[in-house]
């Protein structure tokens, strides 16, 4: 750092802003390449970009060059350029940030490459690039100085690439059924939707504590009470829980409601979202995870919890007791994907029950690998039910339960109103990513994580 803060200034004293701009790329590095073709030369094109390599070769420097879309190599002769700018270009550092002008050859050995003309200094880096990546081994660096893993390692960029096509994939599907992309409140009075501890936040104007939202639900449900009958929403939620490989306290939550259906329905939704993910990612629909099969093609099997649980365990149970056996003793061995239906009702609050047995409810989770990928209902829209229910959890709440469902009065008051008969869904778009790029930990698809405090 020493070093390159000298030749910083070495170069404003003699006249070169490091910092400077103004400089228009005409070609990507891959553009630029695939204009070659069976020609021997090109004209001459503008790239921009970070230096990652430099080689000097006698009068000839050789260096890579990477932008957004992969890398290009770079010739700077001396006998073409001039020996005072092939000094100053061989006095460039892995990192700074140029813009090069010149044609498109290729070497006798092959190499598509771009011979330097003119090149400007944009950006002086005044700390070094790990060397030989070396220090991005390490995950809490890679973690923590994303930006320095994001130049190093092209494969981390083509992970949150695939993040990116995943997104546009699923709204794209729910665009063209209709579905409406809307933005609800992330600072809310009460924070419903889920079981989870809350975030809590002051507001100095209003002098009250807000939550930061936990999930999207209950205000998608409001807006199909006014009157749109489809509508989805792909946000960040917050829950103040610990960190693991599969929890992050801040993640991205798609919610999707639709007026007139069930959580058959939306199995099917599920099954469809599932498809344009994995083709979006790149990823055939018989693939692998972490080096385990997976066979993602549809129709997923369906499965009652409580067969499952007397299935694995032989036991018969309800409630509470039966939600326990089945994450203790079926959920892990659960492999294949598999939509587990039919929940308790003590732990389903915002869900219909079944009309054949009350104890259950019209509620299922798409499971994964011993993970849960998706997590639907039929909404409970009769506003009596709703609030006995709401203040059943009230009471555990009260007991000490801190991630029993809070009691929220204007949501009771929309479904007063009238809530139509509907379908709802939730996926945790973090670890479908890391199910279609192969990735172990939640940390390797979010760009920051929440990380513990440097020491």
């Amino acid at each position: 750092m020493r070093d390159r803060r000298e030749k910083l200034e070495r170069l404003r004293a003699s006249g070169i802003d490091p910092y400077s701009r103004g400089f228009r790329p005409t070609q990507t590095s891959q553009a630029a390449k695939a204009l070659l073709g069976e020609s021997e030369k090109t004209e001459p094109v503008a790239v921009a970009g970070r230096l990652m390599v430099k080689r000097l070769q006698g009068g000839v420097v050789f260096a890579d060059l990477q932008d957004g879309e992969g890398r290009i190599q770079l010739m700077a002769s001396r006998d073409k350029v001039g020996e005072e700018e092939f000094n100053r270009f061989a006095d460039l550092d892995t990192g700074d940030i140029i813009g090069v002008t010149g044609p498109i050859f290729r070497t006798r050995r092959g190499e598509i490459t771009l011979e330097v003309q003119s090149f400007q200094l944009l950006t002086k880096s005044l700390r070094p690039l790990p060397e030989k990546w070396h220090g991005l081994k390490d995950v809490e660096i890679r973690y923590r100085q994303r930006y320095v893993d994001l130049i190093a390692n092209p494969a981390v960029r083509e992970v949150f690439r695939a993040r990116t096509r995943i997104i546009t994939a699923m709204r794209g599907l729910l665009d063209e059924r209709n579905f409406l992309d809307v933005d609800t409140p992330v600072l809310q009075e009460v924070p419903g939707g889920g079981h989870a501890r809350p975030f809590v936040t002051h507001h100095n104007s209003l002098d009250r504590d807000l939550f930061l939202r936990i999930a999207l639900e209950l205000h998608l449900k409001r807006l199909l009470v006014g009157g749109f009958e489809r509508v989805y929403e792909i946000g960040r939620v917050f829950r103040n829980e610990g960190l693991s490989p599969r929890h992050n306290p801040e993640f991205t939550l798609l919610e999707c409601y639709q007026a007139y259906a069930d959580y058959d329905d939306v199995m099917r939704l599920v099954e469809d979202l599932m498809v344009v993910s994995a083709m979006a990612a790149g990823r055939p629909l018989e693939t692998s995870y972490q080096g385990e099969a997976v066979n993602l093609t549809p129709p997923f099997r369906r499965e009652r919890m409580a067969d499952l649980v007397l299935e694995h365990t032989g036991r018969h149970a309800v409630g509470q007791e039966l939600n326990d056996l089945f994450e203790e003793h079926v959920e892990p061995r659960l492999r294949q994907p598999t939509f587990v239906i039919d929940y308790p009702v003590e732990i389903s609050p915002l869900a219909r029950p079944r009309e054949d047995d009350p104890r259950f409810v019209e509620r299922f989770e798409l499971i994964i690998l011993g993970r849960e990928y998706a997590n639907a209902f039929t909404e409970l829209t009769d506003p009596i039910d709703q609030r006995a229910r709401f203040e059943a959890q009230a009471a555990r709440r009260a007991a000490g339960d801190v991630e029993a469902h809070p009691m929220d009065e204007d949501f009771l008051r929309a479904v007063e109103y009238g809530l139509p008969p509907c379908g709802g869904l939730g996926v945790g778009i973090d670890r479908l990513v890391m199910l279609l790029t192969d990735q172990p930990s939640v940390r390797d698809v979010i760009l920051f994580p929440v990380m513990k405090a440097e020491t």
